[in-house]
């Protein structure tokens, strides 16, 4: 029941992908990137330095740089180790028990481990989707579209697609960012996702439409993430000021912004949860204020949290990534 040793076999290129039934468009404003368990335990399985990790990894690496430029968010699927038999469930009997509780197996590959800005979802099912809240953070995060890349195309990554889809999310699959046990199961991944949930495309393909999507220049293409334009510069944001931080925390809460107090600890006294302190982390650095989930967790008070905004005033970033979050 463990898994098989995977042959080396050529990664799917444009010429080798089925027709879309559907010509969706990924946009950098809805999107969220699914990096889909690449963890050691199933890389393994591959025969190292050869195709398709080689193209897996490089490609993954290139969506999460653009995704960084843009403001996209990252996601990590990622299988819990020593699972008891109760929490395998049916897997069990398909797969045995999966990853063992050591360190090196349920690690992430380093080439594409993640930031301390991006957010890990712990993975019980085939489908990133069951057992878990990534229907709801994508909910928060204001988000309807699901880029998904990792390993196994045809199990966890196509299913994920397929759940997506019936959520009335718009499901990518990328096709040279998916790695599989075959380049038969890969090919039934694809056309499967192509003619059924989703839209397939390279990686090239993709990020050339978020480039396009991102504010488009009349009459001037948009460069490459990474490879930004001389002479642009970014809008400067409104400056932040506690009142303007108080309606936002109150625009969350569902409350009058003078009903909250600058002490009230807001986790406690007024139940904000962590998945809209992660929205308002997101909101903060689309605005060039470098803070982090972690800090906005720390001190979850009004004036605690403009006490690390308004130092942060005269430091702004261009928007990164989001946090490592477990959810």
């Amino acid at each position: 029941m463990a898994l098989p040793k995977i042959s080396p076999y050529p990664m799917p290129g444009e010429t080798d992908l089925p027709k879309n039934k559907v010509a969706w468009t990924a946009d950098p404003n809805r999107a969220v990137l699914l990096i889909h368990d690449m963890q050691q335990y199933f890389i393994d399985a591959f025969t190292p330095d050869q195709s398709p990790v080689v193209e897996l990894i490089a490609h993954i690496q290139k969506l999460r740089s653009c995704c960084a430029e843009l403001g996209i968010p990252v996601i990590y699927s990622a299988q819990p180790g020593g699972q008891a038999p109760e929490q395998r469930g049916l897997l069990q009997d398909f797969w045995g028990s999966g990853i063992n509780d050591g360190p090196y197996q349920k690690k992430f590959v380093d080439a594409v481990a993640p930031s301390e800005r991006d957010m890990l979802l712990t993975k019980w099912r085939y489908s990133a989707f069951q057992k878990t809240n990534l229907h709801e953070i994508m909910r928060e995060l204001g988000r309807d579209q699901l880029m998904i890349c990792g390993i196994y195309a045809h199990i966890g990554c196509l299913l994920t697609a397929g759940e997506a889809f019936m959520k009335d999310i718009q499901p990518f699959f990328i096709a040279d960012a998916l790695a599989d046990f075959s380049l038969e199961k890969h090919r039934l991944a694809l056309v499967y996702a192509a003619e059924r949930c989703a839209v397939t495309l390279t990686t090239e393909r993709l990020i050339d439409s978020l480039t396009q999507a991102r504010h488009p220049v009349p009459g001037r293409s948009e460069a490459p993430c990474g490879e930004g334009r001389p002479g642009d510069a970014a809008e400067e944001p409104s400056p932040l000021t506690l009142q303007t931080l108080r309606e936002n925390v109150a625009e969350l809460l569902q409350e009058r912004p003078s009903s909250i107090g600058e002490d009230d600890h807001l986790i406690e006294y007024w139940g904000l949860d962590s998945i809209r302190i992660m929205s308002l982390a997101e909101r903060f650095r689309r605005e060039g204020l470098d803070i982090s989930f972690v800090e906005l967790a720390e001190q979850p008070t009004l004036a605690g949290w403009w006490g690390l905004l308004s130092d942060k005033q005269n430091v702004r970033v261009s928007p990164p990534n989001y946090d490592y979050y477990t959810v």
